[in-house]
């Protein structure tokens, strides 16, 4: 049994190579909007998006999370993503900002596909966010430091196909009926 969404989870892949055009306004709301509608414990959506759209930022960004990695000058690891979606949690909610932002991300990772974007997560968010520079990120939106990095979407186009899922792997569901 085969439906659009069963299609969509089975199908996406992460991509490593974007071209460098801009997303349509119109495809950033719908991903930003499915990340919105992600489960959250007890419905409390301890979650946030900095959506960044403006290069000088995301170039910055990109510099900042290459350096924590411990990358060679010159990389980015955002693979040339012309969007990068910044998912947080407030950590004041112990037990499940981390599975909220999690959540989070898988929803706007597969909406991205669902429209024909790329997408991949991209980690080192909570390092950035304890960081100097991601504090003043925080303070320069009016947030409160009550926020930890939880993952990065980087977001554009595809600039070559993504290839075909690997076989998956045996012994991967276990039943009790």
């Amino acid at each position: 049994m085969m439906n659009e969404t069963l299609k969509v989870l089975e199908t996406r892949r992460s991509c490593r190579k974007f071209k460098p055009d801009m997303i349509k306004e119109e495809e950033l709301q719908a991903v930003l909007r499915a990340g919105t509608y992600a489960p959250t414990g007890g419905n409390k959506q301890t979650p946030i998006i900095i959506a960044v759209t403006n290069k000088e930022m995301r170039d910055k960004i990109s510099e900042e999370n290459r350096k924590i990695a411990g990358a060679p000058d010159g990389f980015d690891p955002f693979y040339g993503a012309p969007v990068i979606l910044m998912v947080l949690a407030d950590k004041t909610f112990e037990n499940i900002y981390r599975y909220d932002g999690s959540l989070v991300i898988g929803n706007m990772l597969n909406a991205a596909a669902s429209l024909g974007l790329g997408g991949i997560w991209i980690h080192r968010c909570k390092e950035e966010f304890d960081s100097d520079f991601g504090k003043q990120i925080l303070k320069d939106l009016g947030l409160e430091d009550k926020y930890e990095g939880i993952g990065h979407v980087a977001l554009g186009y595809p600039a070559e196909p993504l290839g075909e899922a690997p076989a998956r792997k045996e012994n991967w569901v276990y039943y009790i009926r």
